[in-house]
């Protein structure tokens, strides 16, 4: 079995390239956080990956060769993948699992959310609120890396956290689970403090940018804004993620 080539920096993140020490990480069951495959290459090991890759459902990208190079001097052989520092857990059997155990579910979904340090915080925050998970897409979702890590003060390796192939088939399953899906967007005149969140609950934030997508605010149970008085219109996601997760608990307390 050929080794891993593995590059660690404890400021960014763990990376394995090289076509057979990736296709080896995917094998032996490595939480891949980001694969980069070089758009037009070539190669018989290619296949091979590409199956381990459909087997494992693995999400990746086709990037350009600087994207690449960025990041290693080395002999990447057009394939690079970064391995997530923490143990990612499954949506599907968290959810049964919570309420096996008589608890009432707080989950928090980020759509689109990509930046590491906002995602951190918000971890960190979800974390002393206890919610019970953080979902999100296995594309367009930030980076779990040191940053990240450090921003949370160590949140992320004690909260679960889900990766998902699309977030609005998980948001219809948590639903059919008989969880109650809140959107915090501004396209609505119900604010955070006219919802009840003491029945099972996952709560939806979108990026500063993007906001929710319009897909999963169709199937959203209820639209809550948080009200705002200034002339500023808007909150860093991570601080509103933070005022609609205490009225949370402070309902359910």
């Amino acid at each position: 079995m050929r080794g891993f080539f593995l590059l660690y920096n404890m400021e960014k993140e763990n990376i394995i390239f090289g076509v057979h020490p990736v296709i080896e990480a995917i094998n032996a069951g490595k939480a891949i956080d980001k694969l980069y495959i070089q758009r037009d290459i070539k190669g018989s090991g290619l296949t091979e990956l590409r199956k381990a890759v459909k087997k494992a459902k693995i999400a990746f990208s086709h990037v350009p060769i600087q994207k690449l190079n960025k990041h290693t001097s080395g002999n990447h052989q057009g394939v690079m993948a970064f391995i997530s520092p923490i143990d990612l857990a499954d949506i599907e059997t968290l959810i049964p699992t919570l309420f096996e155990e008589g608890k009432t579910p707080l989950i928090l979904l980020l759509d689109k959310l990509t930046d590491v340090r906002n995602f951190g915080a918000i971890a960190r925050t979800a974390e002393c609120a206890g919610v019970h998970a953080i979902v999100v897409p296995k594309r367009e979702s930030a980076q779990i890396n040191a940053d990240a890590i450090k921003t949370s003060a160590g949140a992320l390796h004690t909260i679960p956290v889900c990766k998902v192939d699309n977030l609005t088939d998980t948001a219809m399953f948590l639903q059919a689970s008989g969880i109650r899906i809140v959107g915090c967007t501004e396209k609505t005149d119900q604010t955070i403090y006219d919802v009840d969140y003491t029945p099972p609950t996952a709560i939806i934030m979108g990026s500063e940018e993007f906001g929710i997508s319009n897909q999963i605010l169709k199937l959203v149970d209820d639209k809550a804004k948080i009200p705002m008085a200034g002339e500023i219109s808007s909150l860093n996601v991570s601080v509103a993620a933070g005022i609609i997760l205490y009225e949370a608990v402070k309902q359910r307390i």
